[in-house]
C-alpha cells in the first residue's frame, strides 16, 4: 500500500539548483546559502535542500534497488550473484540481498516490471 506522506514528499521536493563550475569548486560556496543573511530565509533555503537531497536519495536508492534485482534475475544468462552486487556496490552481502528483494518488490509490486 503507498506511503501518502511519501508520495506527497516524492512530487513536491525543492528544485536542485546546479551551481556553476566555478562556484561548484569553491568549498565555502554551497547552493548560495553563504550568501544569504536573513537566518529566516537560510532555514527556509536550507530546509528545502535537506528534503530534497532526502527525496533523492530515497529515488536513487529505488534504482539502486531495481537495479540490483534486475542483475540477480535468475532469468537472464550473465546474471550476477548477491556476492557480485554487493561488490559492485561496495555493500555487504545481507545488503545486496535485501536490495534485491526490494528491487523486486517495486518492480513486480508496482507494476513496473514492464519498464
Amino acid at each position: 500500500m503507498p506511503d501518502p506522506q511519501r508520495s506527497e514528499r516524492r512530487l513536491r521536493p525543492a528544485p536542485l539548483l546546479f551551481e556553476p563550475a566555478e562556484a561548484a569548486s569553491d568549498p565555502e560556496h554551497f547552493f548560495d546559502l553563504e550568501s544569504l543573511e536573513d537566518p529566516a530565509e537560510l532555514l527556509g533555503r536550507a530546509t528545502e535542500l535537506t528534503l530534497a537531497f532526502r527525496a533523492a536519495t530515497d529515488r536513487a536508492v529505488e534504482f539502486q534497488a531495481i537495479a540490483a534485482a534486475q542483475l540477480a534475475d535468475p532469468r537472464r544468462f550473465d546474471r550476477l550473484t548477491t556476492a557480485d552486487i554487493a561488490r559492485r556496490a561496495e555493500w555487504t552481502e545481507d545488503y545486496a540481498k535485501k536490495m534485491v528483494e526490494f528491487g523486486r518488490d517495486l518492480l513486480y509490486g508496482n507494476g513496473l516490471a514492464s519498464q
